[in-house]
């Protein structure tokens, strides 16, 4: 038995479920805890590539500046579905905190609306410090958001308070669903 976290070993796992707001709370922190990430994009044999990127949210639509004509900036061209996970790197299990995003990802072309509102959210100015540039100018290329359809959460301290451990969020799907059972778990 673990004598700093008995309550790891309780089984079965608790299956109460978070409300779809307090989902979104949990994946908006773990959001904002870091700004990198793993990005899962779909080679032309239909194998996947992961990529670590910088990222930026905006409550939980995901933005990030690829290279132009990178492999994963063509990748996405062919086929949209991305995935994308971001994990608090702590230590051990039992801290375990992380999203995994499943979507579609769209390019934004410079100085359309769309480009204007994520270049709001994208920290640029650091980006910008690292590469050597102007500060205060918008970097030139697409830029990605990535709209998220699912999202898987966990976070084993969820089972301290008596939820499960693995939470699971459907852009689609409001707390009726969710208390019938259909975000958790699966």
């Amino acid at each position: 038995m673990s004598f700093a976290h008995p309550w790891l070993e309780e089984t079965p796992w608790p299956t109460q479920l978070l409300s779809k707001q307090q989902l979104e709370a949990k994946i908006e922190r773990i959001s904002t805890m870091t700004n990198l990430g793993y990005l899962g994009t779909v080679r032309k044999d239909g194998s996947p590539v992961v990529s670590p990127v910088e990222f930026y949210t905006h409550h939980l639509t995901l933005y990030i500046f690829p290279q132009a004509n990178s492999p994963k900036t063509k990748a996405i061209k062919r086929d949209p579905r991305i995935s994308f996970a971001v994990a608090n790197p702590m230590a051990g299990w039992t801290c375990v905190m992380g999203a995994q995003f499943f979507g579609t990802g769209t390019l934004l072309d410079p100085g359309t609306e769309e480009w204007e509102l994520g270049m709001k959210v994208f920290k640029y100015p650091s980006s910008n410090f690292e590469m050597g540039r102007d500060f205060n100018r918008l970097p030139p290329g697409q830029l990605l958001r990535i709209d998220p359809e699912r999202i898987v959460y966990t976070e084993h301290m969820l089972r301290k308070e008596g939820y499960a451990p693995r939470q699971i969020w459907h852009r689609d799907q409001d707390d009726v669903q969710a208390k019938q059972g259909r975000y958790a778990g699966t």
